[in-house]
């Protein structure tokens, strides 16, 4: 399962329960890395976690790297769910109130995963009012807690503050993860970004895309559990490292790529924006000349070569348009034989190429126009997956 757990562990005895659920998520296939605060270590040694979770330790937020990372940001940006066992009252009160002064808290601050918080503390504590309050204001805030039980506690009184159970914390995790794997077992190639076509050793010719609406697919369709390979061009965004990925450049080494690898997915979808043009001949010095010409020639359709042998696979393309979009769209999903078509029309604001917006309109082999209003690339992403599971692949 290619689900990222961050694992946060404050300062409390019940920290050695943190141990059982890392130790059961590992079983259950997830990737788990633990932060720790200061308090934390003195209940559990941090090679403990290291050695169950075979991650390293986050313990600050400017440790020693090879490699320059910003730590909290990074710990952040990875995590699918970012769960607390246990949470005392001190972590709470500091989520709370945005106070962050260690890498439990500004990861915390700085991710927009799902988050968990398994309070455990003394009764008294527990039922303070700053902590009710607190956690109140967490909730509030969009976090699930996995309440304390009533049960003996380490002073030894018995009241509520014990640590839920630990299968309690593992099934809420998994929950989550069970209503998104829809697309497990399911093997989607996705294209990305631009191509370059080299007019000389200096020079070339390319496109505005950015690759953000591909890595917006590849990263919902990996978090939905799909084994995806992403052939990708020129981009300005990160690609998932969870995904098989093939770099290209031009728009030939895209169609070789794609014509070596659809025949094993399910679905295909083309979200790259390759030169639909290449100069007839490339140079082999950059030329120098007062008046430049060049013959251009066009290249291979991706998508009408995929679509002309695909079987049953579900083929989605894209189409940018400035003018007629309708009409043109409706024209390529013709032509190409795909599916379905996400055309956009790219003078609107907000719906042009490297923004992280698009204004889509889904137009369907059977006629079926969906039109979309503005929203987030990762939002148009998951429309177009749950459009993609319609075919049952």
């Amino acid at each position: 399962m290619k689900k990222n757990i961050c694992l946060g562990v404050s300062g409390g005895i019940a920290a050695y329960k943190a141990c059982e659920v890392l130790s059961r998520l590992k079983k259950l296939g997830f990737n788990v890395k633990v932060c720790m605060t200061k308090n934390a270590t003195e209940f559990v040694s941090p090679l403990t976690f290291e050695t169950l979770s075979k991650n390293k330790v986050g313990l600050g937020c400017f440790e020693d790297k090879k490699e320059f990372e910003i730590e909290h940001i990074s710990l952040a940006k990875w995590a699918s769910v970012f769960v607390i066992v246990p949470a005392s009252e001190d972590i709470i009160a500091k989520l709370a109130n945005g106070i962050c002064d260690d890498l439990l808290t500004t990861s915390y601050a700085a991710s927009t995963a799902t988050k968990i918080i398994c309070p455990a503390m003394n009764t008294n504590m527990y039922l303070s009012k700053p902590n009710q309050r607190n956690m109140e204001k967490l909730k509030s805030d969009g976090a699930i807690f996995v309440d304390s039980e009533v049960g003996m506690l380490a002073c030894g009184d018995v009241g509520i503050g014990k640590l839920a159970n630990v299968d309690d914390i593992v099934e809420q995790i998994k929950s989550l993860f069970v209503e998104q794997m829809d697309l497990l077992n399911k093997k989607i190639l996705v294209t990305c970004g631009a191509t370059i076509e080299d007019i000389d050793t200096v020079r070339f010719i390319s496109n505005y895309s950015s690759g953000k609406m591909g890595s917006a697919i590849i990263n919902n369709a990996i978090n939905r559990g799909a084994d995806v390979c992403a052939i990708v061009g020129n981009v300005q965004v990160d690609i998932n490292k969870d995904a098989k990925i093939i770099k290209v450049k031009s728009t030939d080494d895209m169609y070789k790529a794609v014509m070596d690898n659809y025949l094993d997915y399910d679905a295909i979808i083309m979200a790259a924006a390759p030169a639909d043009y290449k100069p007839k001949k490339k140079y082999s010095n950059k030329i120098k000349s007062d008046n430049l010409v060049i013959e251009f020639e066009k290249n291979v359709d991706i998508a009408k070569q995929v679509g002309s042998n695909k079987g049953n696979k579900v083929l989605v393309c894209f189409a940018a348009e400035t003018e007629n979009l309708l009409e043109n769209a409706t024209e390529k999903l013709k032509k190409k034989n795909v599916d379905f078509i996400v055309a956009n029309d790219v003078t609107k604001e907000g719906a042009g190429f490297g923004v992280d917006t698009n204004i889509a309109t889904i137009i369907d082999s059977n006629g079926n126009v969906t039109k979309l209003d503005l929203m987030s690339k990762e939002d148009l992403a998951k429309i177009i997956l749950d459009k993609v599971k319609t075919y049952d692949i």
